[in-house]
């Protein structure tokens, strides 16, 4: 996939970006001891990012929690990101955490003593205690809901929005959707027939909710309204591909 740019991008930091991946997964892979477990909707986080796991009673891993030595590490979390907005290589990021387990009150804690996320851009390895420290996004539980809205209901509007592209971005766009948002800007997908780029649209300042982030997607239309028409969709347009 080819990176494409546009100017000055405002993004969230590793340990944030880490920690609303954690946030808004709803399954995760655990691998401990040799046995391994997709579980759907089976986990939470503390504040400073301990993983909570309810399992059933005869789950392997509560067994591997028992019996791995103490203090070691012995197990691996894996977290995808996957984009509401059905694109092309839908997964954005991966998570792994590496820790170890406690069982208390019925549950696996994991403490974690490693953090990898992986992005398109490669993968970092992510300090411990700034994953800890770190929250997520403000508008990490609350991103499908708004993506999925956006490209369902206003279509015309993400067209409005590749006015802000640089015409070299779009050259070749068979298709432009909506791929992520964070309080910092918005990321556009832009599909060609064999490649797909994306594309920062940074606010002008963050948005902490969701009241704020419309604000800052009206100031974003209004720019797009003041710009002219991509020529590469204008073509698209006249000869009927989109």
């Amino acid at each position: 996939m080819a990176d494409d740019t546009h100017g000055w991008t405002a993004a969230p930091g590793a340990a944030e970006r880490a920690r609303s991946v954690l946030a808004a997964a709803w399954s995760c892979a655990v691998t401990a001891e040799g046995a391994r477990e997709e579980l759907v909707g089976a986990h939470g986080v503390t504040d400073d990012g301990r993983v909570l796991l309810h399992v059933p009673e005869d789950s392997a891993l509560i067994a591997a929690a028992i019996c791995a030595p103490r203090g070691e590490p012995s197990a691996v979390l894996e977290f995808a990101d996957v984009a509401p907005v059905p694109v092309r290589d839908r997964i954005r990021a991966r998570l792994w955490l590496a820790g170890w387990f406690a069982a208390r009150d019925g549950h696996l804690v994991l403490q974690p003593t490693r953090v990898v996320l992986r992005q398109p851009s490669g993968a970092l390895v992510v300090d411990v205690d700034e994953f800890g420290a770190a929250a997520p996004d403000p508008l990490a539980a609350a991103e499908a809901r708004l993506l999925t809205h956006l490209a369902d209901c206003h279509a015309d509007a993400v067209e409005r929005l590749t006015r802000l592209v640089d015409h070299g971005s779009l050259h070749g766009a068979v298709r432009v959707q909506p791929l992520a948002v964070d309080r910092h800007g918005l990321t556009l997908r832009i599909e060609r027939l064999r490649t797909s780029g994306d594309v920062r649209l940074p606010f002008h300042a963050p948005a902490d909710d969701v009241s704020q982030l419309t604000e800052r997607m009206h100031v974003l239309l209004a720019q797009a309204s003041a710009a002219s028409c991509p020529r590469a969709l204008q073509r698209q347009r006249t000869d009927g591909d989109g």
